[in-house]
């Protein structure tokens, strides 16, 4: 999956008169299965502590935390990228540019261990996958970028959890196992991008590896089928399960994948690099690079050169 973002819609913010502190303002919407947190930060601050009994997904709305987590290294996190951090284990957080004309706001959505288990088992027995493990959350693979299916669901959660419906538990509940599919279906394509795969002898990956080393030539359905030993209908169905996109959507972030390792070389043509990439047409692999990282790519290779 290309490294493009997709955005969350931001609440509003606190009034000032309502804020409680300056450093993580905390506003809650308790719900039957989860709770979520918004968080708000107004002054610069280091190794803030936080956590949570439940497993918590984050997602940044606004500004730049620097966060350190398990003992890896430390990192940014910005809009547009999520978290996941199992229950019980503190996070300890700084807010490097904090301040009132620019703060941090934060979403934190506490889920009950129970319903992320109920969800679970209730996928591995409706769609069973073939490696060992099944359905689960890789709670080493826990940072990414939104992609526009969990940024979607994500807007949903925020939006049922705020809302006065006296139907708000039972939609909640339904966006949450959407959620829950998501988050795995993107650790999925996130092992394949890094190499670090679910399982060597899974379909998919030796089909991402088909594409892969295919990238500059015409790749259909019925080829990847073949080469996964299914028909197309049971080939597409798993596919999409697996990973959440089509094997079509899967070839074109491929496409702007490659092509984007290509730009950062300053001598090379724009066109050279849309035949490269396995673009047949310069104005469409142009247009689609543009809606995919929001620039040309001219302006991507102009800003990643050096």
């Amino acid at each position: 999956m290309n490294n493009r973002k997709a955005l969350l819609n931001k609440p509003a913010l606190t009034g000032e008169r309502s804020l409680k502190t300056l450093v993580e303002n905390r506003t809650v919407y308790s719900l039957d299965n989860c709770e979520l947190n918004l968080f708000e930060t107004y002054q610069e601050s280091i190794l803030v502590p936080l956590k949570f009994n439940d497993l918590v997904v984050t997602s940044m709305l606004r500004g730049k935390k620097v966060m350190h987590l398990f003992d890896d290294p430390e990192f940014e996190y910005l809009p547009g990228e999520t978290v996941i951090v199992p229950g019980n284990v503190e996070m300890k957080i700084d807010f490097p540019e904090a301040s009132t004309n620019n703060p941090t706001q934060c979403l934190a959505l506490a889920i009950d261990h129970g319903k992320i288990h109920e969800t679970l088992n209730f996928l591995n027995e409706r769609y069973p996958k073939e490696e060992a493990n099944g359905w689960h959350l890789n709670h080493e693979n826990y940072f990414f970028y939104n992609n526009t299916e969990l940024a979607a669901t994500l807007n949903k959660l925020i939006r049922e959890c705020m809302s006065i419906s006296v139907t708000k538990d039972a939609l909640v509940d339904l966006a949450l196992q959407e959620l829950l599919v998501r988050i795995v279906q993107t650790q999925t394509v996130q092992r394949i991008d890094t190499g670090k795969a679910i399982d060597a002898n899974s379909p998919i990956v030796a089909i991402a590896e088909y594409i892969r080393a295919n990238i500059t030539n015409p790749i259909n359905l019925k080829d990847m089928s073949e080469k996964a030993c299914m028909s197309t209908t049971s080939f597409y169905r798993y596919f999409k399960r697996e990973l959440g996109m089509s094997p079509i959507e899967f070839i074109l972030n491929e496409k702007i994948k490659h092509a984007k390792s290509l730009l950062k070389n300053p001598g090379i043509q724009v066109n050279e690099v849309c035949f490269m990439a396995g673009f047949d047409d310069c104005n469409y692999f142009i247009r689609i690079f543009k809606k995919y990282e929001g620039i040309t790519p001219k302006q991507y290779q102009l800003l990643n050169v050096g």
